[in-house]
């Protein structure tokens, strides 16, 4: 079953500009699906997947008799899993300069193309991220009705809001936002991976996730370092989703999981670049009282990272219920494509997320219930120091707008 994603239509708007397109992303995200859907709608288009050994044997060492068997006279070239291919990025280069050929590829991990593709591609290739759904695409598939009749206008004026297109801050209907808050709680826990969100049963979507897990993830990672045991990578891995939204301690990591620095900094750049982590580093200006090096870490998938520390309770039972909202706030802005910093001064005042938009400063802070226009002294501190453009402090349950100190309250799953 096809799940319309954002991203589809953003890479539709390019099929008729000449460049390379290429979807990159984590196994299991719908790289695809996303690839065949659009195969599907294209005229004269040829879908190539090199899981076919015999079709990537021959993409490898003849690329000329590959483009004469394969896609002669084809306006659109679509490869599956490309990242099998050997030497890549000169082949494309090679079709792309020697003929008039669309082409659309997707990979599962962003490395083949950094490391071989890109190099010889500059200027002939768009490169765009596919992760696990957003909330807002997995509302689209649970309740369709409630995403396209409130949902998506909420959002919309949301978000117009936090980029300042829009003065008018969103008004929210309790009701409403109970019902959403329903279909958050089962997102913030189990995250965006499609075959999750198709899964209809817990018991489902917790097998599935264990398998995402160890099958496909850890396998891949294994075989990217070339690792003879994955013992240290699963203590890497769990001591990070236990301190997700933490400041990161290199020197405890190494500690918990035997690695020394050169190896740990290797492990933890593997599972930024294979889309399981994000690093978040801090915003400042003056280093004498802001922190200037040590980053936050976050999980793309709030599911995944349940899976690494087999919690699966309900979010209101958690103990760990901040950590879980900030990780998700700071996974949907990823996805969105901001900038992500945090702000922490050394007498530690410190806000969650700073980023800048269309050249303005944002700050958000992420709490897990409010029932007042409550802000903390560290988010004033932060406001009275740089005057952020938009200011916003975003709970589960809570909306409302302070114009005198011009605080927005939003409920996290608008962010």
């Amino acid at each position: 079953m096809y799940i319309q994603r954002d991203l589809e239509e953003k890479i539709r708007r390019y099929l008729s500009k000449p460049e390379i397109l290429a979807i990159v992303g984590a196994r299991q995200c719908g790289k695809t699906t996303i690839l065949k859907e659009i195969y599907k709608t294209q005229k004269n288009a040829v879908y190539i997947d090199f899981e076919d050994r015999d079709a990537l044997e021959l993409f490898n060492n003849d690329i000329k008799s590959f483009y004469k068997l394969y896609a002669k006279d084809a306006d659109y070239l679509f490869i599956d899993e490309f990242q099998y291919a050997r030497a890549g990025g000169q082949k494309l280069k090679f079709l792309y300069d020697t003929y008039k050929i669309k082409i659309l590829i997707s990979g599962s991990s962003v490395l083949d193309l950094t490391l071989q593709a890109v190099s010889f591609l500059v200027g002939r290739i768009f490169i765009f991220y596919l992760y696990p759904f957003n909330f807002s695409e997995y509302l689209r598939y649970r309740n369709f009705k409630l995403f396209r009749n409130i949902y998506s206008e909420i959002k919309k004026k949301s978000r117009l809001y936090l980029s300042g297109k829009s003065k008018s801050f969103p008004v929210y209907n309790k009701p409403i936002l109970k019902k959403l808050l329903e279909y958050y709680q089962e997102y913030a826990v189990f995250g965006g991976y499609p075959r999750v969100i198709l899964s209809e049963t817990r018991e489902d979507k917790i097998t599935v996730l264990e398998n995402i897990y160890n099958t496909y993830f850890l396998r891949e990672i294994r075989d990217i370092l070339q690792l003879g045991s994955e013992e240290e990578l699963r203590k890497l891995i769990k001591a990070l989703a236990l301190q997700a939204g933490s400041l990161v301690s290199y020197k405890e990591l190494g500690q918990l999981t035997s690695l020394n620095y050169s190896n740990l900094m290797k492990h933890i750049s593997i599972l930024e670049k294979t889309f399981v982590i994000k690093k978040i580093p801090p915003y400042y200006t003056n280093k004498r009282i802001e922190i200037a090096k040590t980053p936050k870490i976050f999980f793309i998938d709030n599911g995944f990272m349940n899976t690494v520390t087999k919690n699966f309770q309900e979010l209101k039972n958690r103990a760990d219920r901040g950590s879980l909202n900030e990780n998700y706030a700071a996974g949907q802005l990823i996805k969105e494509g901001f900038d992500l910093h945090y702000w922490r001064t050394k007498s530690k005042a410190e806000v969650d997320f700073v980023f800048e938009s269309e050249g303005k400063l944002k700050a958000i802070e992420i709490k897990s219930t409010l029932f007042s226009n409550q802000a903390g002294r560290s988010l004033l501190s932060f406001m009275g120091k740089y005057s952020p453009h938009r200011t916003i402090v975003a709970s589960e349950n809570y909306s409302s707008m302070d114009s005198q100190r011009d605080i927005s309250f939003m409920p996290i799953f608008f962010l």
